[in-house]
This record gives structure tokens, C-alpha cells and sequence, in this order.
């Protein structure tokens, strides 16, 4: 068989990969993806089908750094391969001994606590804010011994923490400060980008998140050392032709995803834009609904809309997962964004110390994140927004 025959024969059909949908039964995920017009993403990647060069730091890759600089306000910019080996990166760049001890969420995607424990450390879990979802910063000090190294805090939701504070306690104590900015990219607090707080931050350029890459993410960062020692991390070590420096992993961003940044990047108002209309009218509708919550509202941050959660409260008619499976059968489906906490989870439960998570539990037990995306309709927020208030009211059913 001829090399060309072979391929064929494995190659599938374009065709058996479309999604097939059934316009009479339109499903309403949680998020959708977004994307530049396909003529605008073929243009912009036709350069690389001349060069052949679509990784190692290429033009893309460094005009994207460069661009990220302007757009997050931030000194320094390294892209990596995806925002949970920005973070795995960061925390390794620190040099912690093993065994240390990192104080941080239980309220949080696995990731997070995934990259504490690759790099042979230990999470120390703080309860957290019922008002944001954020780490409860009055708690922390109490959780600090001498095998504390770091704080490792979570702008949940795109939702703040007590950056100044938690500062004020890393600076008593000698203690690194590395933010999961995952969901904040662009978001701005006192006129500031988030990604200027603490020793270094990491945001998630994945296909659900406000800005992507297609997969991708980067730290931010104010000592430019940062920059060299993670460009060895994530490229082997390599610097020249004939040195590597010390021994890294491969954790770069390629060309394409580059290319996609940028497309994006072009978009990113109007995005924000969208998704803050599709925020404010799901809130028109469910504000007066009994037994639902939304977090409060921090008029110091600048936000980029990137989730939609309710708080089902005790006194809703209602629970949570009656909810969750109410709009499922009207194919919505939303999510219990973060169910169960992470020391909860099987990997964790029962290896870490359990303190006192209350506010932690009780979120977790009550949060849902609706759908929400920017090319949402107005009609699709409503509707999602009726089935909720009419299962709670027992108006109909359902």
C-alpha cells in the first residue's frame, strides 16, 4: 500500500465530525466558545503555511506577548501551553523546598490544587468569603506555621480577593504570593490590572474562558528573571544550540493557538460587552426570585463577565440540584462550578487536614453556574430564567 492509500484508508470523513443538531431540540450549554470569523482566522494563519514555523517562540508568540503587555497592563507576559502549567510552572520557578506548606481554596477547579501537590507540596485549605467565593483573608494568619512558603489565593468568578490585605500578610511572614487569575483575565480592581498583584499571576486562555487561545495560558509578572527562568521551564532548559541550562519541561504555546489569541484579542470588548448585557438580564429576571442570590458586587473591580452563578439558598422552594436537574430536562445544561470542594474529591479525601471550610461546604452545596456566552440571545437568557422561576414557584410543571 502507497503511503497516500494508507493515510486515506485511517482518515475519516470531515462529515462524521460535524455536530449534529436537532433544531427541535435545542441544547443550551453552560458556555460556548469564542471565535473570530473563520475568514479572519484562515487569513491570519495563511503566513505559516509558507514558513513552516509554528512553534518555539515565533513571530505570533511574541507579537501575542507583546499585545497581552498593553491589554492586561502588566510588565511582563510568558504564554504557555495552558493556564494549568502557567501555574504548575510558576510555583516550580519559586524553588519551595518539598513538604512546604501553601495556604490555599478549597473552593477552586482541581487544577489549582493539582499543581501544589506536583510540585511535592502541601495545600492548606482556608475557608472562604460567603459574599464572593473568594479566600477568607481573616483566616490565613491563623493557618500559617514555619512550613508556610506561599499563599495561593483564587479570583473565583472573575470575583477579587483582598489583594492589599493578603499582601500585608505575605510581607509579615516572608510569604510568596501566586494568584490563580484563571478567570479574571482583564478584569481590573482600582484601576489596575489584576495581573499586577502579588509575586506572579496565572490566567487560563482555555476554549471555555473569556479570551482564548484554543488552549493555552501565561503568567504575569513584575521581575523580568521571572521571564528567563520560565522561558527555561517551559523549553526544556534550552537557550542555545549547544546549552540547556537546567531541566525544564515542554510547555510552550504554539504558532496557531498564538494566531487565535490575536484574532480574539481583537474582539475582547465586544465580548465583555455581550456578556455583561446577557449578565444584566439574567439578573433582571431572578433578582426577585425567593430563595436565589447573586455575590455582591464590588464597585472597585472592573469585571470581564466571564460566569454567571446563583446561590440556591435553604429557603428556595427549590434545592440545587433540583434546579440543575430541572433545566437538564429542558436541555440546559448548567454546572455545579466547584461540587465537591477539593479535599472532598477522591484523589484528596482524607490526606489533608479538614479545617474548619463552613462557608466552603455550604457554597459548594448551593452554587450553579448558568449558561452564559456572547453569542447568547436575549430570548435564550429568558427562557432559561422561566423555567427557573416557574419550578420555584410551582406555577406549572415543567
Amino acid at each position: 500500500m502507497k503511503n497516500d492509500e494508507r493515510g486515506s484508508a485511517f482518515a475519516l470523513p470531515f462529515e462524521s465530525c460535524k455536530r449534529k443538531v436537532n433544531v427541535e431540540r435545542e441544547e443550551i450549554y453552560v458556555t460556548q466558545a469564542s471565535m473570530p470569523s473563520y475568514d479572519e482566522f484562515t487569513e491570519a494563519v495563511r503566513p505559516l503555511w509558507s514558513s513552516r514555523m509554528i512553534t518555539n517562540m515565533g513571530c505570533f508568540h511574541e507579537e501575542l506577548e507583546k499585545r497581552l503587555r498593553e491589554y492586561l497592563e502588566v510588565p511582563e507576559v510568558s504564554l504557555m501551553v495552558n493556564g494549568h502549567m502557567s501555574l504548575e510552572m510558576a510555583i516550580q520557578m519559586m524553588g519551595f523546598p518539598e513538604g512546604a506548606e501553601v495556604i490555599t481554596t478549597p473552593f477552586t477547579f482541581i487544577s489549582t490544587t493539582h499543581a501544589i501537590v506536583r510540585n511535592r507540596l502541601k495545600p492548606v485549605f482556608c475557608d472562604i468569603k460567603p459574599s464572593d467565593g473568594t479566600i477568607d483573608e481573616t483566616k490565613i494568619e491563623d493557618l500559617i506555621t514555619e512550613r508556610t512558603v506561599a499563599i495561593l489565593p483564587v479570583h473565583v468568578y472573575g470575583n477579587v480577593c483582598s489583594v492589599h490585605i493578603i499582601q500585608q500578610i505575605a510581607d509579615k511572614y516572608g510569604l510568596k504570593v501566586i494568584y490563580d487569575a484563571a478567570h479574571a483575565f482583564g478584569v481590573r480592581y482600582k484601576g489596575k490590572g489584576i495581573g499586577n498583584y502579588g509575586d506572579i499571576s496565572i490566567f487560563s486562555f482555555h476554549a471555555t474562558k473569556v479570551f482564548n487561545t484554543i488552549e493555552g495560558g501565561a503568567a504575569t509578572f513584575q521581575k523580568h528573571d521571572y521571564y528567563d527562568r520560565l522561558y527555561n521551564l517551559k523549553n526544556f532548559g534550552i537557550r542555545d544550540e549547544e546549552l540547556v541550562a537546567e531541566v525544564g519541561a515542554n510547555a510552550k504555546m504554539n504558532e496557531f493557538c498564538a494566531v487565535m489569541g490575536l484574532c480574539n484579542l481583537r474582539h475582547i470588548s465586544d465580548v465583555v460587552s455581550r456578556r455583561k448585557a446577557r449578565c444584566m438580564e439574567y439578573r433582571g429576571y431572578l433578582s426577585n426570585v425567593p430563595g436565589i442570590r447573586f455575590f455582591e458586587e464590588d464597585p472597585n473591580v472592573e469585571g470581564n463577565y466571564g460566569y454567571f452563578p446563583v446561590i440556591i439558598e435553604e429557603s428556595c422552594s427549590l434545592g440545587r440540584n433540583e434546579i440543575y436537574n430541572l433545566l437538564k430536562r429542558n436541555n440546559i445544561f448548567s454546572r455545579k462550578y466547584f461540587y465537591p470542594l477539593v479535599p472532598d474529591q477522591e484523589c484528596y479525601k482524607g490526606q489533608y487536614q479538614r479545617n474548619a471550610l463552613q462557608n466552603a461546604e455550604k457554597l459548594a452545596e448551593s452554587i450553579l453556574v448558568l449558561p452564559l456566552y456572547e453569542e447568547m440571545k436575549p430570548e435564550t437568557v429568558e427562557r432559561v430564567a422561566d423555567i427557573i422561576r416557574a419550578g420555584v414557584s410551582g406555577v406549572k410543571p415543567v
